[in-house]
């Protein structure tokens, strides 16, 4: 065999195999932050639909628009509105796993339940659920409409009960302050605070109404919406259809 000959031969062979060690899936990245809780047959999942990623409305007639609102009408949400509002204030917006709030060091820290009340949201019962970014779904973790019990624990503020659901952002400070230490509780606070401020803009987007609150008893509504111990809330988001 020509030496011409058999060097092409090689190379044929090794591009058949290169081929071969190519096929199947690429395997996931790695996601920043923390890994999502297991779910069991137990656990009551609902898997959202997927985010709009273009809207009928631009960023700056948004930010335009923009109000703190406190009055809100008995008209559900849609699955899709309440995606859209998940998405943007955890989504995962990239194949790595960065979502849609810078995080200092991607560790990110926030997770966030959703108070719905009785009919609050259309095709969700009533109840506390975590949303989970990694799969973009909501699990139950509490039965029941609790909103009546939010709103007396975050002093007496009625207008929340009104609301047909509240969104709760809750921080575990560990997976911050183990890499930043004690500056790590400033970067927390900044986090939620790019987390409420997508939220605001997000449902303003959609013709909703939302506001900040952070006057509540800490402890108390850890307790009432049986949180875990090491999460502490640190704003809650009314949101639903204005009443103008």
């Amino acid at each position: 065999m020509r030496p011409k000959k058999a060097f092409l031969l090689v190379l044929a062979g090794l591009g058949a195999l290169v081929g071969g060690c190519g096929g199947g899936e690429e395997e996931a990245p790695a996601t920043p932050g923390a890994s999502p809780p297991p779910t069991t047959e137990e656990t009551p999942t609902v898997l959202l639909p997927g985010p709009r990623l273009k809207g009928e409305m631009s960023l700056e007639e948004v930010i335009l628009k923009r109000r703190s609102r406190r009055d809100f009408g008995d008209s559900p949400l849609t699955l899709e509105e309440v995606s859209q509002i998940l998405w943007a204030a955890q989504g995962i917006t990239d194949r790595t796993g960065l979502r849609a709030a810078p995080s200092a060091g991607a560790l990110y820290p926030l997770d966030l339940y959703l108070v719905v009340g009785e009919q609050g949201v259309k095709g969700l019962g009533e109840g506390v659920y975590h949303y989970i970014p990694q799969r973009h779904s909501l699990e139950l973790t509490l039965q029941g409409d609790v909103r009546q019990t939010l709103a007396r624990l975050s002093l007496e503020q009625m207008f929340i009960a009104e609301a047909p659901l509240s969104l709760l952002i809750t921080g575990e400070y560990e997976r911050t302050t183990k890499k930043y230490s004690g500056r790590g509780v400033r970067y927390v606070h900044m986090e939620a605070g790019h987390v409420g401020q997508n939220v605001c803009l997000q449902a303003e987007a959609l013709g909703l109404g939302t506001v900040t609150i952070g006057a509540f008893q800490d402890e108390e509504i850890s307790q009432a919406l049986n949180l875990p111990p090491s999460y502490r809330p640190l704003y809650v988001m009314p949101i639903g259809h204005p009443e103008w």
